[in-house]
């Protein structure tokens, strides 16, 4: 609970084991008792004492922990909203945090990154924002511009000391420093949509090749269903396995054949889609025959994608080799593999760890941009500081160039909350789970 009647709520269904007045008790406590209510323990649990301001959300706050279970739970849920609680809205804690002042709006959805990760980068990532690593950053380059339009106001405000030459150069030098930063987090986008969204990667291939077995090989264990029958796969698998700290996005797609199949066909055109969409695509070829019509549709499909390619069953007698000119055209990486026998899989991770520049990622020294909604509010920033030096390089007049800087104020205001609005502020929040 959290809020200025959460203590006396407490009171009136808490019984600790040694009384005292809440002015007694200090935050950061833990005080042994029992949840009563009509005279009837509920349960034996221990409550946490958090004293605004020193609380997540800055308000007085209280933890109650039970034994467990949905019916104690509930049950203890129900004596608090009898008493006058009411049951949070979702993201409310991480809300009242924001509007309290202790977080910024930046930092406020890196809770909801962190609660959603899907990787151990990812995870660190959110971590280094909840920190305030990115606001930071984002509050120095908005102070550069302050510091300057100083300077624009006593221009605009007394022209008579004719200050307007010197004001120019003084900003145009900083809308070239500030564009620089901005491009470089913008830049970061690349790496930070990796490392949230991972790497969707689709496993291409016609029938019996070896999709299903290289997707189990890769899980480590049966995912899929391998068979000698062609066309078992109809629709797509998808599964998530970390690569370097990367998640993976694996999916594994029905077969591409000529079929009369009306199921069989819905998947081979949903293959396709996928493959359209992928940031990875992996062909998977038999090695132990000469490429087919089949083969040879899906080399045409997935030209001028990032490829690798599998020569699969190298335990076999194998004919393709990784030299096949009409491989070749296609991706220079090429791998022999054997995805039943568990042959090559370690290295068709290290090349898709090279293929990204996996290892180049170093979350300790950079600040990375994984949020779109902050990524485009920095391009739009960028764009106002290109037309801040236009109009300056036009030598227009200066409260004209006041106006473009103020805009790339209100962009970077936006991502840390100070310049949103509240249509805004609720759709963030209600991507968060219930309270939290």
């Amino acid at each position: 609970m959290s809020g200025e009647e959460c203590f006396q709520i407490l009171n009136e269904i808490f019984q600790p084991k040694k009384q005292q007045n809440i002015e007694q008790i200090k935050g950061y406590t833990i005080k042994y008792g029992n949840i009563v209510e009509n005279n009837e323990i509920i349960d034996e649990v221990l409550v946490s004492y958090f004293k605004a301001p020193k609380s997540y959300t800055t308000e007085n706050m209280c933890e109650i922990n039970s034994h467990g279970g949905n019916i104690i739970i509930k049950k203890i849920l129900e004596a608090c909203l009898n008493h006058g609680a009411q049951l949070a809205e979702a993201g409310e804690f991480t809300k009242r945090a924001f509007l309290n002042g202790r977080i910024d709006l930046l930092q406020a959805e890196s809770v909801i990154d962190i609660i959603h990760a899907k990787s151990e980068r990812e995870a660190k990532t959110s971590m280094r924002q909840l920190e305030g690593i990115l606001s930071r950053q984002i509050k120095q380059i908005k102070q550069q511009i302050l510091d300057v339009m100083v300077n624009i106001e006593v221009a605009i405000d007394y022209p008579e000391y004719d200050v307007e030459e010197v004001t120019n150069q003084q900003i145009l030098n900083m809308l070239q420093k500030i564009e620089h930063q901005l491009l470089k987090l913008e830049s970061s986008f690349d790496n930070g949509k990796i490392i949230k969204e991972g790497i969707k990667t689709a496993i291409i291939g016609k029938p019996n090749a070896g999709k299903s077995s290289l997707l189990n090989a890769i899980l480590k264990e049966d995912r899929a269903i391998v068979s000698n029958q062609e066309g078992t796969t109809r629709d797509t698998i998808e599964e998530f396995v970390t690569i370097q700290g990367i998640p993976l996005k694996l999916i594994d797609t029905a077969g591409i054949r000529e079929t009369k199949d009306e199921v069989e066909q819905i998947g081979i055109a949903k293959t396709k889609k996928i493959a359209n969409q992928a940031d990875l695509i992996i062909a998977i070829f038999d090695a132990t025959q000469d490429l087919s019509a089949e083969d040879l549709e899906i080399l045409n499909l997935i030209q001028d994608k990032k490829v690798i390619i599998l020569l699969n069953k190298i335990d076999l007698n194998t004919i393709l080799t990784k030299e096949d000119k009409r491989l070749t055209k296609v991706s220079t990486h090429i791998l022999k593999i054997s995805a039943l026998n568990n042959i090559g899989i370690d290295q068709l991770q290290e090349e898709i760890a090279k293929l990204f520049h996996l290892t180049e990622i170093n979350l300790d020294n950079e600040i990375v941009i994984t949020n779109v909604r902050h990524k485009n509010l920095i391009t739009q920033a960028i764009q106002h500081t290109k037309e801040a030096k236009k109009t300056i390089e036009s030598k227009m007049p200066l409260d004209i160039i006041a106006m473009l800087i103020k805009n790339i104020l209100e962009d970077l205001g936006k991502i840390t909350g100070e310049e949103v609005s509240e249509d805004i502020i609720s759709e963030i929040f209600s991507k968060f789970c219930l309270g939290k």
